[in-house]
């Protein structure tokens, strides 16, 4: 099994822009949005719990999930966002379980990116190592705002269930601040990417 970096940060603070650094490095990459939104694309291997466990109008007319929808639901709905996590984490966790255990040694390293790396706890025994991408939180606003169409308020109502910025930056062995310009954030990957091949090879 390769040596596994988990990646995180709050939403909006780049980890997709970092990820895909990382990947032009050599790094391979386990995201588990992309995982999630190919279990809830039309015939996906969740969307038919999510049809029995909340109905129709939560699968749009193509067959995939209506995220809006749901986004609203699970929002104003605890019990809501249990049930859906309870379908789909397990669907993720088993997906990413078998792409770590299969990537053998074809790659020197792997990132696995989770959102909420901290909060679930969930893949702590597949990790090594953690890297936190960080970002001021109006920042943060902005981007998520500009990248989802969500309003301020719903932005800022995800940043709050989220792990708080202080505590993510405290439990991470690695930061990237992701606040300045893509050559700087090129530059500080390529510096990472070379201390994690020498942590996956045993030279460091």
């Amino acid at each position: 099994m390769s040596y596994c970096i988990g990646l995180t940060g709050g939403i909006g603070s780049g980890k997709s822009t970092v990820a895909a650094l990382f990947q032009e490095c050599g790094a391979a990459i386990i995201d588990t949005d992309a995982i999630s939104h190919q279990l809830t694309q039309p015939g996906g291997a969740a969307i038919e719990a999510i049809r029995a466990a909340f109905g129709d109008d939560y699968i749009d007319a193509a067959g995939a999930l209506n995220r809006p929808k749901m986004r609203q639901l699970v929002f104003s709905d605890a019990g809501a966002k249990q049930r859906l996590e309870a379908i789909l984490h397990p669907l993720i966790r088993a997906q990413v379980q078998a792409r770590v255990e299969g990537s053998g040694l074809t790659v020197p390293y792997l990132l696995l990116v989770v959102p909420l790396l901290f909060e679930t706890g969930g893949y702590r025994e597949l990790i090594q190592r953690t890297l936190v991408v960080d970002c001021a939180e109006e920042t943060q606003v902005e981007r998520a705002m500009h990248r989802s169409g969500l309003g301020e308020q719903e932005v800022r109502a995800i940043m709050a269930r989220q792990i708080a910025r202080t505590e993510r930056l405290k439990r991470a062995d690695d930061v990237i601040r992701n606040d300045a310009v893509m050559e700087g954030l090129r530059q500080k990957v390529g510096d990472l990417h070379q201390r994690y091949l020498a942590l996956s090879t045993g030279s460091d």
